[in-house]
């Protein structure tokens, strides 16, 4: 495998950036203007500048409503995209996501733990009737079962020295996670099973704008981390026997990339409920659209497109004109699913790429 950054030549990369952060921006803003209520693009560009809306119906409808869930959106794409980059490079394997080592199965079994032990008091109706207080709840639950299996996973990770090894364990620690919520769903009341059924399908919806600061803050230092890491990630492309030669240690290389992925995917989950699917479509996309393997151009391009991915299926899934809102995980699978196969189509051998 070698690295090819100067594929498509010099002028390229900027061109690609400006119809990424043009794509991030258009869609952002039609995130804002559709949904059940269509409110004119001018209303929109006005609130965003401070301005007063025609209505003061459409202020509190963005403001209150669509703005945190379009952040949202933006934070979790980027997050889940750059977060199964790292891990389709640290295992060599296209179909590696975020999800692969069990974080979000742990996030899962964490809030499987306060909505279906605790009982009716937790579930997420009332979750949602005591605001902050409720939805902190979840987020710790799930903040507090992810950070247990990234632990067992860091300390794993040091005694285990083969990558394939590691990806193997970590799928297995997830399918236990699963098993216990399954045993526990068994064992528990149907509208406890309900409450829960309904945060496995994801919401970009529940994050209020005095809490978005905090998911943008781990996304930031989870993302901050793998910008850092895009040399020995590129090293490890080569091969960890040839980027031991340059002097990568791979082992501090890959415990930070499980650091990183795990903040990404853990967070988003913690807020936002599991989001499936992004984290594997947007690399391979991104990969095919730019021509290149380089993880300095990979990195920033895979944010911008998991950003773009995200609020495009969240547009979708809000169904302008409709007062339905569809589950942004299913969404996700039936936009990313087309994507993979068109990769695989136009590209024939995806593990070339690795």
């Amino acid at each position: 495998m070698t690295d090819q950054p100067q594929q498509h030549g010099p002028g390229i990369r900027p061109l690609y950036l400006f119809l990424l952060v043009t794509g991030v921006c258009v869609l952002f803003v039609l995130n804002l203007a559709l949904g059940s209520v269509d409110i004119p693009i001018e209303a929109i560009l006005q609130i965003l500048v401070g301005g007063e809306a025609g209505q003061e119906s459409w202020h509190k409808i963005v403001v209150n409503i669509r703005l945190p869930r379009a952040v949202t959106a933006i934070i979790a794409g980027s997050a889940l995209a750059v977060g199964g980059l790292q891990m389709q490079t640290l295992f060599r394997n296209p179909l590696a996501g975020p999800s692969v080592l069990g974080i979000t199965a742990g996030a899962s079994l964490g809030v499987a733990v306060v909505m279906l032990a605790a009982g009716t008091i937790t579930s997420i109706f009332a979750i949602q009737q005591l605001s902050a207080m409720g939805s902190w709840l979840i987020v710790l639950a799930a903040s507090l079962g992810s950070a247990a299996v990234l632990l067992l996973i860091l300390l794993i990770s040091i005694k285990v020295r083969d990558n394939v090894t590691l990806l193997i364990i970590g799928l297995m620690i997830g399918n236990v996670t699963i098993a216990l919520v399954s045993i526990w769903q068994y064992f528990s009341r149907p509208e406890q099973i309900q409450d829960y059924l309904i945060w496995t399908f994801g919401s970009l919806g529940g994050v209020p704008l005095d809490q978005l600061w905090i998911l943008a803050a781990v996304a930031v230092v989870g993302g901050g981390i793998a910008l850092v890491l895009s040399k020995p990630l590129n090293g490890l492309l080569l091969g960890e026997n040839y980027a031991r030669s340059m002097g990568l240690s791979v082992a501090s290389t890959r415990i930070w990339i499980i650091v990183s992925t795990s903040l990404l995917a853990g967070g988003i989950t913690a807020f936002c409920g599991p989001i499936g699917f992004v984290g594997i479509a947007v690399p391979h996309l991104t990969r095919s659209l730019l021509g290149t393997n380089d993880h300095r151009v990979l990195i920033p391009s895979t944010l911008l497109m998991g950003a773009i991915l995200l609020l495009a299926c969240d547009i979708i899934a809000q169904v302008p004109g409709s007062t339905t809102t569809l589950p942004i995980s299913a969404v996700t699978s039936l936009v990313g699913s087309p994507v993979v196969i068109w990769v695989i189509i136009q590209r024939k051998n995806l593990q070339a790429s690795f």
